[in-house]
């Protein structure tokens, strides 16, 4: 379940948590502080970029727009590649689950990122990920004011960056920065709060039974281990393996994994569906990017939105 965690994680505190996985100058065996490619290396690892991911078109009205399935981390070889920029071109508006380049939006993501006394890790718990942290090259005072399920998400994010991953190059990231330089619309599918809404459990105890699982899959590998898998699908626009998920994840096997896929999954589906609707049948050409997780199984966008009418085509 920490993929399913760390894909919102990621998403909302993004700046905050990139700007924490400079490693500690007294460390050994760490990983270099990443560092923003030179225009030059952007611009041919966008002339050599294939298309990864996922993506249907849906169509109704007289209008096409488009679904694409996206992954919260990446690498720069993974620019969009051709049919995905020829379909982002065609749209009139890019909609995200939440705008990363509106300063509004970081501002807000920021404060709710803070933990309050009230949700601080148990003791046991903080102390095994403070050895975490050091282990990878994090000093835990930048990451103590954050809320729990940001600081395990860190150490996750940091975990991937050894598989050359870097949350820098997220799919949302990346098409956000592209839709700004053409002056495309961007619109947020949800807010802040609602996203951070999805990610906490009902209780504290159910928190601190999140985290304890949480950071028994970092720490056996299983984790990074699922992650790899996933990537790998989404590398390959492997759809079978990605609707197959469930089957591989380990991600439903108590009542506590299955409410938090219900939280970041099928309760927020029918929304974001809704809200791509409200934009298509307002009279714009929308290309929606939301988490690949988002686009399968009954409960998907792409089977949501053929109940809206929609002629819903996979693409790639």
């Amino acid at each position: 379940m920490l993929l399913k965690l760390l894909a919102r994680a990621a998403l909302i505190a993004w700046p905050i948590i990139a700007g924490l996985l400079a490693p500690s100058a007294w460390a050994r065996d760490c990983l270099p502080e990443f560092k923003l490619p030179a225009a030059g290396q952007i611009q041919a690892a966008a002339r050599a970029a294939e298309d990864r991911g996922f993506l249907w078109s849906i169509e109704r009205d007289g209008r096409t727009s488009y679904l694409y399935g996206t992954l919260h981390v990446g690498k720069l070889a993974w620019l969009p590649g051709p049919r995905t920029r020829q379909a982002l071109q065609a749209s009139q508006v890019l909609a995200l689950e939440l705008d990363l380049t509106d300063d509004t939006t970081l501002k807000d993501a920021s404060q709710s990122a803070k933990r309050s006394s009230s949700t601080a890790a148990p003791p046991p718990l903080l102390a095994r990920m403070q050895r975490m942290a050091e282990d990878e090259c994090l000093r835990w005072s930048d990451l103590e004011p954050l809320q729990p399920a940001l600081q395990v998400a860190t150490l996750m994010l940091a975990a991937a960056r050894h598989d050359g991953l870097e949350v820098a190059y997220a799919s949302e990231l990346v098409l956000g920065g592209m839709a700004r330089q053409s002056a495309m619309p961007v619109h947020a599918l949800e807010t802040v709060t609602e996203q951070f809404n999805a990610l906490a459990p009902p209780d504290a105890a159910g928190s601190a039974r999140q985290l304890e699982r949480d950071l028994n899959d970092l720490q056996s590998g299983r984790a990074l281990t699922v992650l790899r898998r996933l990537v790998e699908a989404w590398a390959q626009s492997d759809v079978a393996t990605l609707q197959s998920y469930e089957q591989w994840c380990g991600c439903t096997d108590t009542e506590d994994d299955r409410a938090l896929t219900r939280r970041l999954l099928d309760e927020r589906n029918p929304r974001l569906a809704e809200r791509i609707d409200a934009l298509h049948t307002g009279g714009q050409r929308v290309f929606a990017a939301v988490g690949a997780l988002h686009l399968i199984g009954d409960q998907g966008l792409p089977a949501l939105l053929a109940r809206h009418g929609y002629k819903v085509r996979a693409l790639f």
